[in-house]
Formats: structure tokens, C-alpha cells, sequence
């Protein structure tokens, strides 16, 4: 489940980091500590979500 949760973190972790830029952007924050903060934020912010993810897709597919 691990590789699931990875391949799922890939694309769930850009787009939640490339959503707090943009929001940090909207903000006014143009400085790069406050965009690197935001994507980092949406970085970690990802890692439970590709979890739970995985683990229902994996439930699904186990119990097919």
C-alpha cells in the first residue's frame, strides 16, 4: 500500500502545494518565504489525504 500511497502523493502533493501558492499569491504574499511556506504547507497537507486514499482504494480492490 505504501507504493499506492506514493504513486497517489504525487499528484495529490502538487496540487494542494501548487493550490497554496496560488492562494498565497491571491493574499499578496509575493515574498519567497511565504510561498515556500505555502508550498511546503501544501506538501505535508497532502501526506494524510494520499493515505486515505490509498487505504480506500485498497480496500476496494482487495475486497473485488
Amino acid at each position: 500500500m505504501l507504493k499506492l500511497a506514493g504513486m497517489i502523493y504525487i499528484v495529490v502533493g502538487s496540487m494542494l502545494a501548487g493550490s497554496f501558492v496560488i492562494a498565497a499569491l491571491t493574499l499578496g504574499r509575493v515574498d519567497a518565504m511565504s510561498i515556500s511556506a505555502a508550498a511546503a504547507l501544501g506538501a505535508v497537507a497532502a501526506l494524510p489525504g494520499a493515505w486515505m486514499i490509498a487505504s480506500k482504494l485498497n480496500k476496494s480492490i482487495r475486497s473485488a
